[in-house]
């Protein structure tokens, strides 16, 4: 694997802390993330994976450092612009889908489309193209209870695509599943990627969907590892 970004990165963050209580989740964390680019973001649990992430993606603030993406600052922007950029540039999957339990497949995944103002019957039928890209078309009257774990993930991770966002970013999206169910998902969501020209944040703990990536980087007690060794400012 690659250890650096040849290209001008899409997404930038330089020297993030985020503390949490007493703990410091983040110790001036920086990354750079490529056009394109699949980067798998690794770590024991509680090594800050998550808070990176959710800092990246402008669903948490960072204490310090900032966070760019087109020119903008992240972590400074108005929470409408953030939700803009959530709901028309980014996408995100959670571990566990964070489905919309009321609505039916199809609907979870259009919903991103009625919220950016598209109307209904188009968007539906965007919706149900995406979950054929993935494989659960003929779930798409279901209700996330009545769905397989890797059903609700493939779901989710057609809602997060469907918008053909810049930047996709995914929580552990294997890790409530089993490994015939992820390896489908993560073949599911590099094949997408790399068609739609989607970049991807991957959060993981295995090895195994780490080596989907096209460039590893380590945390450890919130700090970028380089080598066996932490860089923090």
């Amino acid at each position: 694997m690659s250890t650096t970004v040849s290209a001008a990165p899409v997404l930038a963050a330089r020297g993030l802390v985020k503390t949490h209580g007493t703990t410091r989740a983040l110790r001036g964390a920086s990354v750079e993330l490529g056009a394109g680019e699949i980067l798998a973001v690794t770590g024991a649990s509680g090594s800050g994976k998550s808070t990176l992430l959710h800092c990246l993606a402008g669903i948490v603030r960072p204490d310090e450092g900032e966070v760019t993406y087109g020119g903008e600052r992240v972590d400074r922007l108005p929470e409408p612009r953030l939700s803009e950029l959530r709901r028309t540039e980014f996408g995100v999957v959670f571990q566990f889908g964070q489905l919309i339990p009321e609505l039916t497949a199809l609907d979870n995944v259009a919903l991103p489309l009625l919220l950016a103002g598209q109307g209904r019957a188009r968007a539906r039928r965007a919706a149900d193209e995406w979950l054929e890209r993935f494989g659960v078309r003929g779930q798409g009257e279901l209700r996330p209870g009545e769905l397989s774990g890797g059903q609700a993930q493939q779901v989710a991770m057609a809602r997060a695509l469907v918008t053909g966002p810049a930047v996709v970013f995914a929580d552990e999206p294997t890790g409530a599943l089993d490994s015939l169910a992820g390896e489908r998902t993560m073949t599911a969501l590099v094949h997408t990627a790399r068609e739609t020209g989607s970049a991807v944040v991957l959060i993981t703990h295995d090895a195994r969907v780490a080596a989907y990536a096209d460039r590893e980087i380590a945390l450890h007690d919130g700090a970028v590892m380089a080598g066996n060794v932490a860089v923090t400012r």
